[in-house]
C-alpha cells in the first residue's frame, strides 16, 4: 500500500492568517491519514520528515504535508504560536472535510510543528499524535520545560528522539511512546530506525 508514484497533489488552503499549501501523496487505499507539519525553519526536505513519509506510505496512509502561512509568503521567522495553531486546524479541518474525508487523521510534525500538532490534537479530532524531535526545552535550559504540551494531549503519542537532542530528552508516560535513537535533533543519525518505528507504530493507531 505504498504511496502513489505520482507527483503529490499540492492543494492551497485559505486560513485566519493567509494561504497553507498541502502537498497530498495519497495511497491507493489508505487504511488512514497522517498530516505532518515542519520545524520552524521550514521545509519537507528534512531528512526525518522524508522518512517518515515514507513509512506512511510504506504503512498504508495516505500523507499531507502542510506548509505554514508563513513559509508560503516567503517569510522565514516564524508566525505566533497562535497563528501556527489557527492556521494548522483551518487546514486540518479543511482536508477532514475534503480530500481526506472519512479516513481517521494522525496529526504530526518535526520539532515546532510537532509542538502544533500536541496543542492542536484536541480541536483537530486527532486520533493520535506523531512527534519528531520534540523540542522538550531551549538547549541549556531545561527550566524553561514544554513538556505540558506533551502531557495535555490524551491520544496516543509515539515521540522520536535523538539520544543528544540538546533540546531535551521527554520521558514516557501512559499512551506516549518514546524511541531514542543515536543523533541530535536533525534525527539523521538512524532514518532506517526512525522509519520502522513510525511504521510499526501507525497501523495500531489508525485501525
Amino acid at each position: 500500500m505504498a504511496l502513489s508514484h505520482r507527483s503529490p497533489v499540492k492543494i492551497e488552503i485559505d486560513t485566519p492568517h493567509g494561504t497553507a499549501v498541502a502537498h497530498l501523496h495519497q495511497a491507493s487505499r489508505p487504511l488512514g491519514a497522517l498530516v505532518l507539519g515542519h520545524g520552524a525553519a521550514g521545509g519537507f526536505g528534512a531528512q526525518d520528515l522524508v522518512a517518515a513519509t515514507g513509512a506512511a506510505g510504506d504503512a498504508g496512509l495516505s500523507v499531507a504535508q502542510v506548509v505554514q502561512p508563513y513559509l508560503v509568503a516567503g517569510r522565514r521567522s516564524p508566525a505566533p504560536a497562535k497563528q501556527l495553531d489557527a492556521a494548522w486546524t483551518a487546514v486540518v479541518e479543511h482536508l477532514h472535510d475534503g480530500e481526506l474525508g472519512g479516513l481517521p487523521l494522525v496529526v504530526g510534525g518535526r520539532s515546532a510543528g510537532a509542538r502544533v500538532a500536541c496543542r492542536t490534537a484536541a480541536d483537530t479530532g486527532a486520533v493520535a499524535v506523531l512527534c519528531l524531535a520534540f523540542p522538550v526545552h531551549p538547549p541549556g535550559r531545561p527550566e524553561k520545560t514544554r513538556l505540558d504540551e506533551l502531557d495535555a494531549v490524551d491520544v496516543p503519542v509515539l515521540v522520536v528522539q535523538g539520544d543528544s537532542d540538546p533540546f531535551g530528552m521527554p520521558p514516557p508516560a501512559p499512551g506516549r511512546e518514546v524511541v531514542a535513537l543515536p543523533g541530535n535533533h536533525s534525527l539523521k543519525g538512524d532514518l532506517d530506525g526512525l522509519a520502522a518505528a513510525v511504521r510499526e507504530w501507525l497501523p495500531g493507531v489508525v485501525r
